[in-house]
C-alpha cells in the first residue's frame, strides 16, 4: 500500500497523541461516573433490575448519556431512543437491526437474521454510526449489508439512538445518526457485593435460536474492579410466514422454467415456510479491568467476536441470472481503553479519553467450505474531550477525534480495491440555559484522506488518492411552557466525505448477490436540515413527536440500473440533489388502575418521504408504520397486546419494485416472582402471531427474503 506522507505523519502524531492521554490518568483523577452518574446510578440501568418506576415516570425520567453533554431526554433537540432493562429485554434479537425496530423512526435493512443494519428515518450505511460504548464498531458493516455489525445486543447493558446536534461530534458519517451500545466491559463503578453476575437465557422459535451471555463484576479491592462477560447464540434456518419469493417473482421463475425446463426455476419458485442458507453461530468473549477512585477512573478491555452466519440467497428467476448461497465467517479482536481526568477547578470540569483497536477479518465461503473472498480490516478509533466548568447558565465541552483504517479484499470477487482511510476531526458543543429558554450549537471540522490502489481493470482511469475537509454545525433552541411541555426548533448544516467504498467499488459482490460500481470522482454530500421536536408528560401519560425536512445537495446513493453483469445484478452509485421529510410520534396514556397495577395505552407512528430531484424516489425508503398497544403495568406483572401496520410502499426507484404492506399481532408478558428489585425476570412473548408473509421496504433481498413468521420466545434475565 502507498500513503501520502501526510497521511504518515498524521498516524505518527495520533498514535502519540493517544500514548500521552492514556498516560496523564494514572496521576490525576477524576469521577467514577463521569458523565454517565445520574444514568447509572439509576436501579432502570443495571443489568436484571426492575424499571418499573421509570417507566411509570414515562421518559421525561431518562438522561441520555451518548454526546459529551448528558441531557434529559424531554430536553432533547430531536428525536432520541433508549432501550433499557426490561424494554430492551423484550426487544433483544441477534441483530443490532432487528432489536431496534420497535424505535420511531428506525427501520432494518433485513438482509437475513443475522445481517441486519439501523436503518435510521430512509438513511443507512455510512451514514448511520455504530458505536460500542461511544467509540465505533471498527468493522466492515457499513461496507454491505450483507456484513454484520459487530455488536453484540445481548450483552448490551442500554442501547441509546441519537440524532442532532450532539450527533456530530462523532463524525461526517454520523449525519443519519448515532445508534450507541452500551455495554460497560470497561468497569466504571464498585459493585457494593464481593461478585455481581447479570445473565439472560433465551429462546426463540422461529429459527429454534438458543442464546446465552452472562458478565460477571469482581472488586479486587475498594479501587480495583475486573470484568468478564461472554455470550452464545445459535440459529436454524428461519422460518417465514410464506413463499420466499414474491408472487411476481415465483411466477418469472415458473415462466422461466416452462421457457428452458431447468428444475432450479421450479424449485425457487416453491420455497416455503422455511429461508435456506441463514442458520448461524455466534459466540464472543470479553474481558475488562478497572482503576476507579473518587476523583478518577482508568480502564482496559479486550473481546473476541466469531460468528459463522448464512445470508439469503437471491434466487434465480431468469437464465441468464448467477445463484449463490454465500456464508460468512466473521472474526474480530478488540481492544478499548477509558481514561477521565478532574482537573479539580478551574476552566475544565473532566477531561475524558477513549479509544479502541480491532484486527478484523471475514471470509465470504464457497459451498465447498472453501474461501471465496477474504476481507481484511485493521482500524484504531480515539476521541479526546473536553468538558468545561459549568458558568452560570453556560456549559459546554469541545475535543477532538481520529480515526485510521487499512482495507483489503483479496479473492476472485474482490470488488473493492486495498484502499486507506485516516480522519481527523475537531468538534464542540455549547448550551445556554436561560429561564425557560435552552439554547444549543455544535460545530465539527473533519479532515478525511482516503488513498486506494486501482484493480486491474481501473488503472487506466483510477484516481486513488482523495482528501476532504468537511465543516458541519448545528444551532437549536428549545421553550420551555411549564416543568412538563417544551417544543424545540434545531437548524444544521453537515458535510459527508464519500467512503472508499461509494468511490472505489467495480466488481461483483458474491454477499449482497449484485455488481458493484463506484465513483472514484464523487464530491462530498451535504445537508442543510430543520427539526421540530415537542415533548409533554404529565400525570399519567407521556408525548414526544419531532417533523424534519433535510435539503441534500450531491447526495450519493446507489441504484441499480437494470443491467446483468457477471450474472449479478448492477448497482451502480450516483450524485444528485434529494429532499428528505417525515415524522415520528409516540405516547402512551394511563386509563385506570387495576389491583397493584395499571392499564394503558400507547402507540407510535413514524414515516419518511424522500426524492432525488428531477429523477423520482430515493431507493429503499421505508413507508408509513403505526403501531398501537394494550398494557398492564405492576410491580410483579406485565402484560402487553400490539398491533403493528406498515403501508405498502409504491413509491419506488427505477427497477425497484413496490412492497405490499402488512399487519403484525404481538403479544407479551413479564414476570418478576419477588417485585420490584427482583433478581430474576422472565420474558414471554409471541411475535407475528398470525404467521403473515411480511417484508421490509428497504431491505435489498425484501423479494426473497420475507421477515421472520411465527415466532415464540422466553427468556430469562438475573441479576445478583
Amino acid at each position: 500500500m502507498t500513503y501520502h506522507k501526510s497521511t504518515a505523519s498524521l498516524r505518527v502524531a495520533l498514535f502519540a497523541t493517544a500514548a500521552l492521554v492514556l498516560a496523564v490518568p494514572a496521576q490525576a483523577q477524576t469521577s467514577p461516573q463521569g458523565e454517565d452518574t445520574d444514568a447509572s446510578a439509576s436501579p432502570a440501568d443495571t443489568p436484571g433490575s426492575d424499571d418499573y418506576h421509570d417507566r411509570q415516570a414515562g421518559p421525561d425520567s431518562q438522561i441520555v448519556v451518548t454526546g459529551i453533554l448528558p441531557t434529559a431526554r424531554q430536553d432533547a433537540l430531536s428525536g432520541v431512543g433508549v432501550l433499557a432493562s426490561t424494554e430492551l429485554a423484550q426487544a433483544v434479537r441477534p441483530s443490532i437491526g432487528e432489536t431496534l425496530d420497535h424505535v420511531p423512526g428506525v427501520s432494518a435493512t433485513s438482509f437475513g437474521p443475522s445481517a441486519s443494519r439501523p436503518v435510521l428515518r430512509g438513511l443507512q450505511g455510512e451514514r448511520v454510526k455504530l458505536l460500542t460504548d461511544g467509540i465505533g464498531s471498527i468493522d466492515v458493516s457499513n461496507t454491505s449489508v450483507d456484513h454484520a455489525a459487530v455488536v453484540n445486543p445481548l450483552l448490551a447493558e442500554r442501547i441509546e439512538v441519537l440524532r442532532g446536534p450532539q450527533s456530530l461530534l462523532y463524525g461526517s458519517s454520523a449525519i443519519g445518526g448515532v445508534v450507541n451500545v452500551i455495554d460497560r466491559r470497561i468497569p466504571v463503578n464498585v459493585p457494593d457485593e464481593p461478585v455481581h453476575v447479570a445473565a439472560i437465557f433465551g429462546y426463540g422459535s422461529a429459527a429454534q435460536e438458543r442464546s446465552a451471555s452472562a458478565a460477571i463484576d469482581v472488586p479486587l479491592t475498594d479501587k480495583w474492579v475486573v470484568h468478564a462477560d461472554g455470550s452464545y447464540l445459535k440459529t436454524d434456518d428461519l422460518k417465514i410466514g410464506g413463499y420466499a419469493l414474491t408472487p411476481a417473482l415465483r411466477q418469472e421463475a415458473l415462466d422461466s422454467f416452462d421457457q428452458t425446463s431447468d428444475p432450479q426455476f421450479a424449485e425457487n419458485a416453491a420455497i416455503k415456510g422455511t429461508l435456506p442458507n441463514t442458520a448461524s453461530k455466534t459466540w464472543t468473549v470479553g474481558a475488562g479491568v478497572g482503576y476507579i477512585t473518587d476523583n478518577g477512573s482508568l480502564g482496559l478491555s479486550y473481546s473476541h467476536y466469531d460468528s459463522l452466519y448464512g445470508v439469503p440467497i437471491r434466487y434465480a428467476t431468469q437464465p441468464d441470472q448467477d445463484q449463490e448461497a454465500p456464508r460468512l465467517s466473521l472474526v474480530q479482536n478488540r481492544i478499548d481503553a477509558r481514561a477521565e481526568v478532574d482537573p479539580q477547578g478551574g476552566f475544565l470540569d473532566k477531561i475524558a479519553f477513549r479509544y479502541g483497536y480491532a484486527n478484523y477479518r471475514h471470509f465470504e465461503l464457497e459451498p465447498d467450505g472453501g474461501i471465496g473472498t477474504a476481507f481484511y480490516t485493521k482500524g484504531q478509533e480515539g476521541r479526546l474531550e473536553l468538558t468545561q466548568a459549568k458558568r452560570g447558565a453556560w456549559s459546554g465541552a469541545f475535543g477532538g477525534q481520529f480515526f485510521v483504517r487499512d482495507f483489503n479484499v483479496v479473492g476472485d470477487e474482490a470488488f473493492l480495491p486495498k484502499n486507506s482511510t485516516a480522519q481527523v476531526g475537531l468538534f464542540t458543543v455549547q448550551q445556554a440555559d436561560v429561564g425557560p429558554f435552552k439554547f444549543e450549537a455544535g460545530a465539527r471540522y473533519e479532515h478525511t484522506s482516503v488513498d486506494a490502489l486501482p484493480l486491474p481493470d481501473q488503472a487506466q482511469f483510477f484516481n486513488g488518492s482523495r482528501s476532504f475537509s468537511t465543516l458541519s454545525g448545528s444551532l437549536g433552541g428549545l421553550y420551555r411552557f411549564d416543568s412538563r411541555w417544551n417544543i424545540g426548533l434545531n437548524l444544521s448544516r453537515t458535510e459527508r466525505a464519500p467512503a472508499a467504498e461509494e468511490l472505489f467499488a467495480n466488481g461483483p459482490h458474491a454477499g449482497t448477490e449484485a455488481f458493484e460500481i463506484g465513483n472514484p470522482n464523487f464530491t462530498t454530500e451535504k445537508a442543510k436540515s430543520i427539526e421540530l421536536v415537542t415533548h409533554g408528560s404529565g400525570p399519567g401519560y407521556t408525548f414526544e413527536a419531532s417533523a424534519y425536512h433535510t435539503w441534500f445537495s450531491d447526495f450519493i446513493y446507489d441504484a441499480q440500473t437494470g443491467d446483468i453483469e457477471d450474472g449479478l445484478p448492477v448497482y451502480q452509485s450516483a450524485q444528485a440533489d434529494a429532499r428528505f421529510y417525515g415524522f415520528e410520534v409516540q405516547g402512551s396514556l394511563d386509563l385506570f388502575e387495576a389491583g397493584s397495577g395499571v392499564v394503558a395505552v400507547d402507540g407510535l407512528g413514524d414515516y419518511t418521504h424522500a426524492t432525488i430531484v428531477g429523477i423520482g424516489a430515493v431507493p429503499r425508503i421505508p413507508p408509513l408504520r403505526l403501531l398501537g398497544g394494550l398494557s398492564y403495568k405492576s410491580p410483579t406483572l406485565d402484560l402487553r397486546g400490539e398491533v403493528e401496520w406498515t403501508s405498502k410502499q409504491d413509491r419506488v426507484a427505477a427497477f425497484e419494485t413496490p412492497t405490499a404492506g402488512f399487519t403484525l399481532v404481538n403479544a407479551e408478558a413479564t414476570i418478576r416472582p419477588w417485585g420490584h428489585g427482583s433478581p430474576v425476570s422472565f420474558v414471554l412473548s409471541a411475535n407475528n402471531i398470525f404467521n403473515v408473509d411480511a417484508r421490509r421496504h428497504a431491505s435489498y433481498l425484501k423479494d426473497y427474503a420475507p421477515l421472520s413468521g411465527r415466532d415464540l420466545r422466553v427468556s430469562a434475565q438475573l441479576s445478583f
